[in-house]
């Protein structure tokens, strides 16, 4: 199995329980609640197991570049947050950060 299909999993965990936190008022509701717990955990399990043959710094670039543009998605078409061209071009810049590890780096798997 290709190392970045835990590393998937793991990202629109992260991505989904990101969205119950902002949901969960503090915690204080328990069905957003649960899902950023078992959302979180089953992100960091994912991204263990992908931490076998990904640097962890690679992994965790991917991880989080592709879960800050995922998660600013979610947030610009489910709660209406506002994207100004600064934050567009700042995506933007991550996205092509992980694709240029992904394509150039001898330190990802091809």
């Amino acid at each position: 199995m290709s190392p970045y299909v835990p590393l998937g999993i793991a990202i629109v965990c992260e991505v989904i329980a990101t969205t119950a936190l902002k949901s969960s008022e503090g915690f204080s509701r328990l069905l957003p609640t649960s899902i950023v717990v078992i959302g979180y955990a089953m992100a960091f399990y994912c991204l263990s197991l992908t931490l076998k043959s990904i640097p962890t710094g690679v992994a965790y670039a991917i991880w989080s570049g592709v879960g800050i543009v995922l998660i600013s998605l979610v947030g610009w078409l489910l709660h209406k947050q506002a994207l100004d061209l600064p934050a567009i071009l700042g995506i933007g810049l991550i996205m092509a950060g992980v694709l240029v590890i992904n394509v150039f780096s001898s330190s990802a798997p091809h």
